[in-house]
């Protein structure tokens, strides 16, 4: 009860000293409000001819600066890839065999084979090496200008490695399909 007593005296109390009235009386503003700093500095831009935001040909070029927006690019197209690639083995009739069958009926030439392994594994391999890059940037190790250089031209050749490896040792393709589709076919068909 004396609780309950003591709490409604001491509202009362601190009610009459900081009435709403005395406190606006005596606030003053401490500086200038959002607004007001917003249109001064919309206002400067627009008398300067800024524009909005940099334009990205503002800067000059470097290897880190497109290393990083191809480590981005090529992390968006694999996920992209894997999302597509997942999608459509369940949406789309057959299996991968029959499908692997009809990409060796197209009887596509060696050029166009070898770039699509590139196109395919050159991501993945530069993704894998820059990543690995970032891993080592996280411990604080090849932070220096001239060594974020080298690491780039050691991730662009590591990367490069496998797919012109893959193209070299890949066994010759052979048309013997498309010689028995010529053979069987009828001569108003050719």
């Amino acid at each position: 009860m004396a609780a309950l007593l003591l709490r409604h005296v001491g509202r009362h109390c601190l009610r009459a000293h900081l009435s709403p009235q005395l406190c606006i009386r005596n606030a003053v503003p401490l500086g200038t409000t959002a607004k007001e700093e917003m249109e001064r500095f919309w206002n400067k831009n627009i008398g300067s001819n800024r524009p909005m935001s940099p334009h990205i040909t503002i800067y000059s070029w470097s290897l880190p600066m497109v290393m990083s927006i191809c480590h981005r690019g090529t992390g968006i197209a694999l996920s992209a890839g894997v999302s597509l690639f997942g999608l459509s083995a369940l949406l789309v009739p057959g299996n991968f065999e029959s499908h692997l069958e009809l990409v060796k009926s197209l009887c596509l030439g060696p050029a166009l084979i070898h770039t699509a392994k590139f196109a395919l594994v050159f991501p993945l391999m530069y993704h894998t090496w820059n990543g690995i890059r970032h891993l080592i940037w996280d411990l604080g190790k090849g932070l220096k200008i001239p060594q974020l250089y080298q690491s780039g031209v050691v991730v662009l050749e590591a990367s490069k490695a496998p797919c012109i490896g893959d193209c070299i040792t890949s066994p010759p393709v052979h048309h013997k399909r498309r010689m028995f589709l010529i053979r069987t076919l009828p001569e108003n068909q050719l």
